[in-house]
């Protein structure tokens, strides 16, 4: 199969694509899905093997407005409504119980009950969703596993010749995946299962509290979100984070140069200016600047990757607000490997 680049005048393309069951990636806020219409059995089969997905990691259907989630649902919570008005569109993600007969499949929500929403803000992935007049699933356009695609060619660099065509919309702005907010039980507080762009306390200050789920889910169970249990946003090549709070960058580069050992970094450009004898870098921002360094993650993991380095440093941020969210992606990245010296 010829995977095409679809520019934005060609829209038509995509959409045609959609109806034909085809899979199409597209472009969002957060990072590129890989869309294929949600209530066709048979594309969003084909979206697992192309990214050679785990079939009981469930997927998020995107949709166009309200009204299109209300199909689905059993009822949509007064808090969750709140919520709606407020982040949608944006990098928000509601999880719903279903109607005994939704019309989604098992191999959507992987075996639940429940499903998870999202409304993209990207005017061309909502027009593609409007004017093909279907839902989509969508997860990150890439292999599983890896980076996540902020590009276009990101995507094709991973799924050339898997999916029928990719819609161009430009870089991600945010960079990483949306938050996935828990909405589907009655006996437990709103519970955010993946950290992203909208933080706990933006949350709280719409509905009251809102705890994080931090359990790590365990090979028997199915998870009810994306990124909950497998290996997740990892480039071939190892990361090690380096924590903030510490001056031992140029210790590591040293002792890795002294074993012969090319060395990446991921660092902003104030860090970068103290350090010498690395081999690439790519900078994650220019002053240590969270929202910076979670749209340029995945593509410098991706990056760095293609330079063939033996070791990826990357730098941390404390875990609060956008930083739990950047480190969340991070440590699945490194496997939660840190430099200790």
């Amino acid at each position: 199969m010829e995977t095409i680049i679809i520019q934005q005048a060609e829209i038509e393309k995509a959409i045609e694509g959609i109806k034909e069951g085809q899979l199409v990636a597209f472009p969002t806020e957060t990072v590129y899905g890989l869309g294929a219409d949600a209530t066709n059995e048979s594309a969003v089969k084909s979206v697992y093997a192309a990214k050679g997905r785990p079939s009981d990691n469930p997927l998020i259907v995107h949709v166009a407005n309200k009204n299109q989630v209300a199909q689905f649902v059993e009822q949509i919570p007064e808090k969750a409504v709140k919520l709606i008005e407020h982040f949608w569109p944006g990098p928000l993600t509601l999880i719903f119980n279903l109607k005994e007969e939704s019309g989604l499949s098992s191999t959507v929500t992987g075996g639940l009950k429940t499903a998870a929403f999202r409304m993209p803000n990207n005017e061309l992935t909502l027009k593609l969703i409007t004017e093909s007049e279907k839902v989509l699933v969508g997860p990150s356009a890439n292999t599983s596993g890896l980076p996540s695609p902020t590009t276009a060619e990101h995507v094709y660099h991973d799924l050339a010749g898997k999916i029928f065509g990719i819609l161009d919309g430009g870089a991600c702005e945010v960079g990483l995946e949306s938050t996935v907010l828990d909405m589907s039980t009655d006996s437990t507080l709103p519970t955010i299962l993946r950290p992203g762009a909208v933080t706990q306390s933006q949350l709280e200050a719409v509905i009251g509290e809102v705890v994080i789920d931090s359990h790590l889910v365990s090979e028997s169970e199915k998870p009810k979100a994306p990124g909950m249990k497998y290996k997740h946003y990892s480039p071939k090549t190892p990361v090690i984070m380096i924590d903030y709070k510490t001056n031992n960058w140029q210790e590591a580069i040293n002792a890795y140069k002294n074993e012969n050992k090319k060395v990446g970094l991921l660092v902003n450009k104030e860090l970068l200016s103290k350090l010498k004898h690395y081999d690439e870098v790519y900078s994650l921002s220019e002053t240590r600047e969270v929202k910076e360094a979670m749209a340029n993650l995945f593509a410098g993991l991706r990056a760095l990757d293609n330079e063939n380095v033996d070791i990826i440093f990357s730098e941390t941020y404390p875990e609060k607000d956008e930083g739990l969210a950047y480190m969340n992606r991070l440590k699945k990245a490194s496997s939660g490997k840190k430099y200790l010296n």
